[in-house]
């Protein structure tokens, strides 16, 4: 690291992560991957009000969980933005939105505040 650079002082931007899971492939209906301009639009939706999102939609992650004795899996697609300022109610308005876009029972939005360099 050259010297200026280690001098230089760090400027902390206060920040709120909020990322979602969606599933990837239809359960219970086709069985079938849903479309990529599903995703394709999701991205849209969500660049316009954040000026950005990171969708990891090419090496789908796996979700495991138990539900009374069974143990069922979903290959997940991940979306996260970045905001300055959080509200809560468009989230809300969301969530149902996806829950109903990708038939599920329950989507979790997480978020957290954050400091970025």
């Amino acid at each position: 690291m050259r010297n200026e650079e280690a001098r230089r002082p760090f400027v902390i931007i206060e920040f709120h992560h909020v990322s979602f899971s969606n599933p990837a492939i239809s359960r219970g209906h086709s069985g079938r991957p849903f479309p990529k301009q599903e995703f394709d639009r999701l991205k849209e939706e969500l660049a316009l009000p954040f000026a950005g999102v990171t969708a990891f939609l090419q090496a789908p992650g796996e979700g495991l969980w138990r539900q009374g004795g069974e143990c069922s899996n979903d290959e997940i697609v991940i979306f996260e933005v970045m905001t300055e300022e959080i509200d809560l109610q468009p989230w809300r308005t969301r969530c149902a939105d996806l829950e109903r876009r990708f038939r599920q029972d329950e989507v979790i939005i997480r978020y957290s505040s954050m400091g970025v360099m």
